[in-house]
């Protein structure tokens, strides 16, 4: 079952327009990472790894075994901006790793086959 929308596409792609225009246009930047984490989802069904982009939104994606109790064992989180970044192609994720500005754990948390999503899903 795909997962639950709760952004229409329409108003995320809007939303990072004026994220790129403006990144400190903070309503802005919280509605295109709900849209990109969703989009995340959709092109990586699962609940193998949990992405987090605090204090913005978090979702559960990639294959593999469902993590239901405790700490996943399968952890992103970074911050909005390199979030952004990477869901857009404006950094890589072995840079952003590299860098320090990812924090990537569990031997399903690599998401650079995922990143970034396709221009079409986030034009």
């Amino acid at each position: 079952m795909p997962p639950r929308r709760r952004t229409d596409p329409a108003d995320g792609r809007a939303a990072l327009a004026v994220w790129r225009a403006d990144p400190t246009a903070v309503a802005a930047r919280r509605v295109a990472v709900r849209f990109t984490l969703e989009e995340l989802a959709d092109v990586a069904p699962g609940h193998a790894v949990e992405v987090r982009v605090p204090p913005d939104g978090a979702v559960q994606a990639v294959e593999g075994p469902r993590h239901t109790r405790g700490t996943p064992p399968n952890v992103v989180e970074t911050d909005p901006q390199t979030w952004l970044e990477l869901a857009t192609g404006a950094l890589t994720w072995s840079d952003a790793v590299a860098t320090g500005r990812v924090s990537a754990s569990g031997e399903r948390a690599d998401l650079a086959e995922h990143l970034p999503l396709q221009a079409t899903r986030v034009r």
